[in-house]
């Protein structure tokens, strides 16, 4: 895109807005790292990826499956370095969205309670409590025992067990013939398989949370689905399953005894259980049944995320390599490239100690890829102070998709890197760029440097003035004078210097030392 291009997009822009301003030009080049605050007080981010684009690409699996590649190859070209191995036996998910100390289930089929305490069990009676429900809760005073109850249509009863006992002397867990319905706080229910647990987090817990226990293959059933979309083809879909219960393995085992292993949410992997799951979902975790991804004798540590923009970044492992990634920029990636829009009021008012902002500077990035890659550090430039945050901090505080950013450079700022940046005749930037218009109501902008202005207008583009020339179309009243917006930067004549305007020129004779100014009637 030119500097007239953007310019022109500019002013389309404060039509709507009434404030005059500029418009950022095209993606920077890799060099640039400091970036101006335009004068509409909005910057425009570009960027590529979603997520933190360590590991697979969700995107380019499916992107590769497109190209006819297999989940072998597909897990092969995201984790070098590992093999295929097998994995079972029982998984401890976290259930996050039942925040009460309690399990509420409604009644199924050979519903039956466990006492954790000493494994022994009874199954729950149907028909003649005329039950609607069944909960394990705390017992009032001491926060070891729970007790079972049970709620008909006058509300809920204590189930004493049969025998001496009437309450569990330890934690609970339900297990039905079928799927168990989770009653949720709020009253909504989810399908679960497997069992329910009612488990404390440790020994004299006053609250309690709720764990699903099921296999592997169960859990990752309900994981693919919430993860990727299950029309997608199935060479991703089995990439995705092998991914996400090698992760689970390894979660597993980094937890040790801990009462859960993994959680529900994308803190972990999002697992929706029984309700979750999907046909095609379920023929590729059957396709892979049991297979896991090995490194160095034990589950990989199989990371994964959305979109890696079309380079993945290094993961601390050398199975999850910073490579490029061809298969992540295909048509239906809408994250492959992306772009947001922030006004400067939000940094101000989340930054206070900044001022008024001026710039924002990316200080380093990975190395890898457009602008030099994702960014690690940045500073943000304000009229008091500056506040230096990580990547990942500047990322979730706009929200955005993923650190591999970069604000777009202004036409001035463009113009300014051309004649040499800091070290040019112009000097660095002593103030952010503000909006003018000329005679005819032409809105652009203008920029104030330590040795001369910069100008920019959609019909003019971006041009740079200093000296004696500078000085004389500032006794003319810049812009808003009779000669408009300069056409042209400074250039060589016979006679000295000169820069032409709208309406004119301007003249530095050098053997007078005097200034010729033209005006066009």
């Amino acid at each position: 895109m030119t500097a007239s291009t953007a310019c022109a997009r500019l002013v389309a822009a404060l039509a709507a807005s009434g404030v005059a301003a500029t418009v950022l030009s095209a993606a920077p080049p890799a060099q640039a790292q400091t970036y101006w605050v335009p004068a509409s007080g909005k910057v425009t981010v570009h960027g590529h990826g979603f997520g933190h684009g360590h590991g697979m690409s969700q995107y380019g699996a499916q992107g590769a499956g497109r190209a006819g590649k297999s989940y072998r190859q597909i897990l092969g070209f995201y984790y070098p370095h590992t093999r295929l191995g097998r994995a079972k036996g029982p998984l401890r998910v976290l259930l996050t969205a039942d925040h009460s100390s309690d399990v509420v289930v409604k009644p199924a089929k050979r519903l039956t309670v466990r006492d954790r305490a000493d494994g022994r069990s009874w199954r729950l009676p149907t028909g003649r409590l005329d039950a609607r429900g069944w909960k394990i809760a705390l017992v009032k005073g001491n926060a070891k025992k729970s007790a079972v109850q049970y709620r008909d249509r006058r509300g809920w009863h204590r189930w004493n067990l049969p025998g001496k006992r009437t309450v569990l002397r330890g934690d609970g867990q339900l297990s039905a013939k079928g799927p168990l319905r989770l009653v949720r706080p709020g009253g909504s229910t989810r399908r679960y398989r497997g069992v329910l647990r009612s488990a404390s987090p440790f020994g004299a817990s006053k609250v309690r949370d709720t764990v699903n226990v099921v296999s592997l293959d169960q859990y990752v059933r309900g994981v693919l689905p919430a993860e990727m979309p299950t029309s997608w083809t199935l060479a991703a879909l089995r990439a995705q399953a092998v991914a996400a219960r090698t992760y689970a393995s390894w979660s597993r085992r980094a937890a040790g005894n801990r009462y859960w292993h993994v959680c529900d949410t994308t803190a972990c992997q999002v697992y929706g259980g029984r309700q979750a799951e999907a046909a095609r979902g379920n023929r590729a975790v059957s396709d892979t049944r049991g297979r896991i991804l090995r490194a160095d004798g034990a589950p990989a540590f199989t990371q994964f995320s959305a979109s890696s923009g079309g380079w993945t970044s290094r993961g601390g492992r050398r199975y999850l390599p910073a490579k490029k990634d061809r298969w992540d920029d295909w048509s239906g990636n809408a994250y492959h490239d992306w772009r947001r829009q922030v006004g400067v009021g939000f940094f101000e008012q989340r930054y206070p100690e900044l001022g008024a902002l001026r710039s924002i500077k990316v200080t380093r990035r990975d190395g890898h890829g457009q602008w030099g890659g994702r960014a690690l550090q940045v500073e943000l430039g304000g009229s008091k102070h500056s506040v230096r945050l990580t990547g990942d901090d500047l990322r979730w505080a706009l929200g955005l998709p993923s650190t591999w950013f970069a604000p777009r450079l202004t036409p001035i700022q463009r113009l300014w890197e051309r004649l040499g940046g800091p070290k040019s005749a112009w000097g660095r930037a002593t103030a952010r760029e503000h909006p003018v218009a000329n005679k005819a109501g032409l809105k652009g902008v203008a920029q104030r440097f330590q040795h001369g202005r910069m100008y920019c207008s959609p019909r003019t583009k971006a041009h740079a003035l200093r000296g004696r020339i500078l000085e004389a179309y500032g006794k003319r009243h810049h812009v808003a004078g009779a000669l408009g917006y300069p056409t042209t930067n400074i250039f060589r004549v016979e006679k000295g210097r000169r820069a032409k305007f709208q309406h004119g020129s301007i003249t530095w004779l050098r053997r007078s030392k005097t200034v010729d100014v033209h005006i066009r009637r």
